[in-house]
């Protein structure tokens, strides 16, 4: 089960199992809406709908629950079956309504008949007013009884019963607002150690906490900060550095971090510097100054483990997406389009060339599309089954069928 995002709206999506030829087809679930537009009277300022994170909780029961945000207000929502109906009720006639009691002369025991499968989907908490800055990230803990919640200068920590109250445990805000040197990017618990969290900054820098040194941890257990290069110093250091997302590992000791330019790999008990280094498009560092024109240089890229931490997958433009094998240091880069996705369809290898000569299917740097990128990209838990977001397209690719 996965979920496809719209600008305010969810889409589950469940892969058929009906037929041993629909393997690899997925069909729309449920699709419901979860935010609507709002306007914050107080400092005139709209409020989109537009949906920022979508996180699921371990499933307890046979219901799903997922937590969405968009830029103030979180939301717990429950997905749910239902099959049956139940009929014969004593006190209530067909259509619900309570009867007279004047008219029951005997007791029946309610049973439940068969129904049409119906999806249902119901919000069970709604957590607003934590935020003043645009929420960024959001990540369920390992107790699987609280959650944080990171804008731009503050980390909040909720208990997911409560909705009326959080506790702000980093708080990054200067006195002097001009005093601004970085912003948090992205946050993070420990898959494990429910004290642990980490989050990164806008200068590049990664901090390692535990709730159990202080209530408000603003001093990090460790800060993960890789020496720069006064030799590569540019206009763009700064911006290129941006870290925009960051993952544990499912075992815990690595870090998976992904800056404009890089994916990297941190080991936990490594502060000083990157355990690996993958190039995701580096030939893109002759046209820093045409994509900082275009905004472009902003873009937010995700990056993901696959189940056994073997295998790190992040986006790139022109719909290209990357895979880097740590093991055997290989690297590939594949392309999502309608082309490849149709059924049994086998993904190509690309290359991106900068001059020179020039293979039959190279691509030229040149020729690149910007305004086709791949964002949003995960990796089933433990399956070799991936999710790429393409602008408005899912794709869903596997890698072989049985």
């Amino acid at each position: 089960m996965c979920v496809c995002v719209g600008s305010n709206s969810l889409s589950i999506l469940l892969q058929c199992k009906t037929e041993p030829y629909s393997q690899g087809e997925y069909n729309v679930y449920s699709t419901f809406q979860s935010h609507e537009p709002e306007f914050d009277y107080l400092k005139s300022l709209e409020i989109e709908e537009k949906i920022n994170k979508i996180r699921w909780l371990p499933q307890q029961n046979a219901a799903h629950f997922l937590l969405s945000t968009n830029d103030k207000t979180i939301k717990l929502w429950k997905v749910s079956e239902r099959d049956k109906r139940p009929e014969g009720y004593n006190l209530k006639d067909e259509e619900g309504r309570i009867k007279d009691l004047s008219t029951v002369t005997s007791l029946q025991v309610p049973v439940l008949k068969p129904m049409d499968l119906m999806v249902e989907v119901s919000p069970r908490r709604v957590f607003a007013n934590a935020h003043t800055y645009h929420v960024n990230s959001i990540s369920v803990n390992s107790d699987h009884e609280t959650y944080m919640s990171a804008d731009d200068l503050r980390i909040n920590l909720w208990h997911l019963g409560i909705t009326d109250r959080s506790f702000n445990i980093v708080d990054i805000k200067p006195v002097n607002m001009e005093d601004l040197t970085e912003v948090i990017t992205a946050a993070e618990f420990h898959p494990h150690h429910c004290n642990l969290l980490v989050y990164s900054s806008s200068k590049g820098t990664l901090r390692l906490c535990d709730m159990r040194e202080a209530a408000l941890c603003d001093k990090h257990s460790k800060l993960f900060e890789e020496p720069e290069d006064p030799s590569n110093r540019s206009f763009f250091s700064e911006i290129i550095s941006s870290v925009s997302d960051v993952k544990f590992s499912h075992s815990g000791r690595y870090l998976l971090t992904r800056d404009y330019l890089t994916a990297k790999v941190w080991d936990l008990n490594m502060e000083n510097k990157p355990l690996e280094i993958y190039q995701v498009h580096d030939y893109l560092r002759s046209k820093l100054c045409s994509l900082y024109e275009n905004d472009c240089i902003f873009d937010k890229f995700e990056c993901a483990w696959n189940g056994s931490d073997s295998v790190i997958m992040t986006g790139a433009y022109n719909n290209f997406f990357r895979m880097f094998d740590r093991n055997t240091k290989r690297d590939v880069t594949l392309e999502a389009s309608r082309e490849s996705s149709k059924p049994r369809a086998v993904l190509k290898p690309r290359r991106v060339c900068q001059g020179g000569k020039r293979r039959k299917d190279d691509i030229s740097v040149d020729s690149l599309d910007f305004t086709k990128k791949i964002l949003h990209t995960a990796w089933h838990p433990t399956e070799n089954i991936i999710a790429i977001a393409a602008t408005n397209n899912l794709y869903i690719f596997q890698d072989k069928f049985n």
